[in-house]
């Protein structure tokens, strides 16, 4: 399996949240500055081989030049059935496409996602149609967010000071507010 910086920093990037039988599909648009919710895909409950199919002519549909899949672990790291199961979908998509194909931990997305749909106060019918998606988008900002940080014009490391995820603009921060 590939790592998230086999991803290309430019193109669309796409990124799947698998349930049982709803799919989330959430893009990027071509700079890799915004993750959108895009759509939700139905598969039969237990049949990879669709869901695999599925996940190739999406990927097609949108061009895509990056693939993330969500790999959920369990709250203590470790991985259960749900996470063998992505990890077996991504190295299926893997073999039949050739675009970067890489997991990110997406524990508490789906909880993320239904608090800003709370939030936006979308009712709870509303909510269950697009909760998929929305999880797909929390998970692909984080991996845009850490392509930003690679990014720069001159291939040095970059840096973004309001970003306190950025550990080496928090370290600079940090040492400037020490008392010598």
């Amino acid at each position: 399996m590939q790592q998230p910086e086999d991803l290309p920093l430019s193109g669309r990037i796409v990124a799947f949240d698998l349930g049982e039988v709803r799919v989330g599909v959430a893009l990027s648009d071509p700079g890799q500055v915004i993750a959108s919710p895009f759509e939700t895909l139905t598969v039969p409950r237990g049949d990879d081989n669709a869901l695999v199919g599925a996940l190739e002519r999406a990927i097609g549909r949108h061009d895509a030049a990056g693939v993330v899949i969500g790999l959920p672990r369990r709250p203590d790291g470790r991985d259960g059935a749900a996470a063998q199961r992505a990890r077996t979908v991504a190295a299926a998509v893997a073999d039949r496409t050739d675009v970067a194909v890489v997991l990110w931990d997406e524990r508490y997305t789906t909880v993320e996602a239904e608090r800003s749909l709370i939030e936006a106060d979308l009712s709870r019918t509303r909510r269950r149609q697009v909760i998929d998606q929305v999880a797909a988008s929390v998970i692909l900002q984080s991996v845009l967010d850490a392509q930003r940080r690679r990014r720069t014009a001159d291939g040095s490391p970059a840096t973004d000071n309001g970003d306190v995820n950025n550990s080496a603009a928090a370290t600079d921060a940090t040492e400037q507010e020490q008392p010598t």
